[in-house]
C-alpha cells in the first residue's frame, strides 16, 4: 500500500480508520479517535492533536516531531518505541495515566496541567523539562535526568535524589516530601 503524505490538513471527529499511513506535516486533529490503532510507521511533523483519545495505540516507529497534544486522553502509550531521531512533543491539559517514556531523549519538554499518574519516566532525559501544574501520582524515576527540570507547581512526585540526576532542578518547598520520603521522616508543614 503507498504511503499518504498529507500537509496543512484538519481532520475532525474521524475515527483512526479513515487515516492512511504516511508522513502528516502541518496537520490538525480535533476529537480524532485513534484508541487501540496501530500507528507504527506513521510519521508527524508540526501537528497538533487537541481533544483526541489516543489512549493504547501502537507507537513502533512511529515519529513525533514538534506534535502539540492538548486535552487529550493518552493512556498505556509506549512512547519508548517511538522514532527516536528529532522527537520532540509539548503535553496541555493531556491524561498520560500508564504511559512508558523509559529510556527517552526528550529535553526541554513542556507538561502543562497534565495527570501523569503511574507514568514511567525510568533512564528519561528530562534534562531542562518544564512540569507546569502537573500530578505525578505514582510515576516512576529511576536513574533520570532531570538536571534542570522545573517541577516548583507540580504535585505527588516521589523522587529518590540518591537514584537521579537532579542538579539545579527546582522544587517547591510545600511538597519537598516527593524528595525526602525514603527516609521515612516526618515533615511539620506549620513549623
Amino acid at each position: 500500500m503507498k504511503e499518504a503524505y498529507v500537509l496543512d490538513q484538519t481532520f475532525e471527529n474521524t475515527d483512526f480508520s479513515k487515516f492512511q499511513r504516511g508522513e502528516y506535516e502541518n496537520c490538525t486533529f480535533r476529537h480524532c479517535n485513534f484508541e487501540y490503532a496501530d500507528l507504527s510507521g506513521f510519521s508527524f511533523n508540526d501537528c497538533e492533536f487537541i481533544s483526541c483519545n489516543l489512549s493504547m495505540a501502537k507507537l513502533v516507529s512511529t515519529a513525533f516531531r514538534d506534535v502539540i497534544f492538548k486535552e487529550c486522553k493518552m493512556f498505556g502509550l509506549h512512547f519508548d518505541d517511538c522514532n527516536e531521531f528529532g522527537m520532540s512533543f509539548k503535553f496541555d491539559g493531556c491524561l498520560l495515566h500508564n504511559s512508558i517514556f523509559y529510556r527517552t531523549k526528550i529535553k526541554k519538554t513542556l507538561f502543562k496541567n497534565s495527570k501523569l499518574i503511574e507514568v514511567d519516566f525510568a533512564e528519561c532525559d528530562l534534562s531542562n523539562a518544564a512540569f507546569s501544574h502537573c500530578d505525578f501520582s505514582g510515576a516512576v524515576f529511576d536513574n533520570t535526568n532531570l538536571e534542570k527540570a522545573d517541577f516548583r507547581t507540580s504535585v505527588n512526585y516521589s523522587i529518590d535524589p540518591s537514584q537521579n540526576r537532579l542538579k539545579k532542578a527546582k522544587f517547591s518547598l510545600s511538597e519537598i516530601y516527593g524528595l525526602l520520603y525514603k527516609f521515612d521522616i516526618e515533615i511539620d508543614k506549620n513549623g
